[in-house]
């Protein structure tokens, strides 16, 4: 992986994040002594890794990707009866928090659904941020090699191989736009498929063979190409070249994708649940669509027919990523809930 696009815990390697939380502690609480001790879950999945704790007490409790509750399934008598005392635990230790955060208000939702004891709770939410210095110092390379002679309208999607990403409806949008499109058209139409790829993951695997026979099955071998696990330095450039990003996932708790496709000035199309209702803006950085092909493949005609979308939701997208999701954000947001604690 490219050094410069590394994905970064933001308050462990960005010092003006936490740096600036510290400084505004310490101005707005300059007699306090020893802090009593205070607990600070984040559960989001957004904020992974080294990120799930701030630890400016003793006391911190962490919190995953998503409540362990819908990660395991239960399909015996016996498995029940071995994650019950485990379901409590965790329902239990979330709820001595005194605060909890989630990366979107759809996953504030989804707590509430998850852990029944704790409706009474409402966690507040902390939006993940971007990296955007390493988007500002990559230099989009030319993807000539990669875009087959002719082509012209590029359209991106990016996500894993796996299927809870939908990535079939991006193929059936491009069979729905076929329909759409005059032949002299469609012949400029290409679709990159690009993704987190690894041979040792069965559904990858198997999901990487289950598009590629769909391709063949709708006769789109000239329109698609597969790139799985691309560079980073890859997709900035696709990113840079392409129309728009197709973001193909149901009930997504949050959705990076779509924050990197906005700041690389990329419009988004994606389904109209989830996270992206919370990072896109509908008609002004991308379109929020039902999760069907016809409607997907309506709003891809729409940056055919006028290529001056891309320009105004490019700079729009930019400015919102800047404005709402950048490592100030993510830091003046923080701050605000550490200080309530003190």
């Amino acid at each position: 992986m490219d050094r410069a696009l590394r994905p970064e815990p933001l308050l462990h390697r960005d010092p003006r994040a936490l740096g600036a939380m510290r400084r505004g502690l310490a101005a707005s609480q300059p007699g306090l002594g020893r802090p009593r001790r205070r607990h600070l879950l984040l559960r989001a999945h957004g904020l992974s890794g080294p990120l799930c704790a701030v630890s400016l007490r003793r006391g911190v409790r962490r919190g995953g990707v998503r409540p362990d509750l819908l990660l395991t399934q239960r399909n015996s008598a016996l498995k029940k009866f071995y994650r019950a005392p485990i379901d409590w635990i965790e329902e239990y230790t979330t709820g001595m928090a005194d605060r909890i955060l989630v990366n979107s208000q759809y996953t504030a939702s989804v707590f509430k659904e998850t852990f029944k004891t704790l409706s009474h709770r409402n966690p507040d939410v902390l939006y993940p941020s971007l990296n955007i210095g390493s988007f500002d110092l990559a230099i989009p390379e030319k993807i000539d090699d990669l875009v087959p002679k002719g082509k012209q309208f590029l359209f991106l999607s990016i996500n894993r191989y796996e299927r809870k990403k939908n990535l079939p409806l991006a193929l059936r949008s491009l069979v729905q736009l076929r329909n759409r499109l005059p032949s002299q058209e469609w012949d400029k139409v290409h679709l990159f498929m690009a993704g987190g790829y690894d041979d040792r993951i069965p559904e990858n695997v198997e999901h990487y063979k289950e598009l590629k026979k769909m391709v063949q099955e709708s006769d789109l071998e000239r329109h698609v190409t597969f790139l799985r696990s691309f560079s980073d330095r890859q997709k900035i450039s696709l990113l840079h070249g392409c129309l728009c990003v197709l973001y193909t996932p149901s009930n997504e708790h949050f959705g990076i994708v779509p924050l990197e496709a906005m700041y690389m000035q990329c419009p988004v199309i994606a389904v109209n649940n989830g996270g992206p209702l919370e990072s896109i803006v509908h008609k002004v950085t991308g379109f929020l669509c039902e999760p069907d092909p016809v409607h997907f493949s309506e709003a891809m005609e729409k940056f055919i027919h006028k290529p001056s979308l891309k320009a105004t939701m490019g700079l729009a997208g930019k400015a919102r990523v800047a404005e709402k999701f950048s490592a100030d954000a993510f830091a003046d947001q923080l701050y605000q809930y550490v200080t309530k604690l003190v």
